[in-house]
């Protein structure tokens, strides 16, 4: 597997899959009915911020990608925030892990001095097991603020991870 900066070129690849992740509204905050058009700008995004895609080397398939950026802007700009999605057709392979692992290191290599992610489903175990397992923490819990179409409203988890 191949992590590499995404370009235009890739959105028709992440599309489908991005696509289903927000419109099954399970693990992101999006809009259920986000378009091709704006889903792509709000993923995609321009210096100094990072978008990549994690690839097969030896077929060129889109197996995920991540997305990097400061996590506020002026006074709070020297923390970051992340986003990954992974293939649902290639789950369970690492790919998530090294996303995650990826966009760290760019984080720190961009003299960022922590991770935050703002909204990680209390009820998505998966990701929440993996962030843990790489050092980040629950640092706070917003009860019932995430819809979640199977388990009703659950949590969403605020969690960080010093640089």
């Amino acid at each position: 597997m191949l992590i590499r900066e995404a370009t235009t070129e890739d959105w028709p690849a992440i599309w489908p899959f991005f696509h289903s992740i927000v419109a099954a509204g399970e693990t992101f905050t999006y809009p259920l009915d986000l378009g091709f058009e704006q889903g792509r700008e709000w993923w995609l995004l321009p210096e100094p911020h990072r978008t990549v895609v994690a690839v097969d080397e030896a077929t060129g398939a889109v197996l995920g990608t991540a997305k990097t950026n400061r996590n506020q802007m002026g006074n709070g700009g020297h923390v970051a925030s992340a986003s990954y999605m992974v293939d649902p057709a290639h789950g369970g392979r690492g790919i998530g892990r090294a996303l995650v692992l990826d966009s760290i290191d760019w984080a720190r290599r961009s003299g960022y001095r922590a991770i935050q992610f703002n909204a990680v489903v209390a009820s998505n175990e998966h990701a929440v097991k993996l962030y843990e397992s790489l050092g980040f923490t629950v640092v706070g819990t917003v009860p019932e603020a995430f819809h979640h179409p199977v388990h009703g409203y659950v949590a969403l988890h605020v969690m960080h991870l010093a640089l």
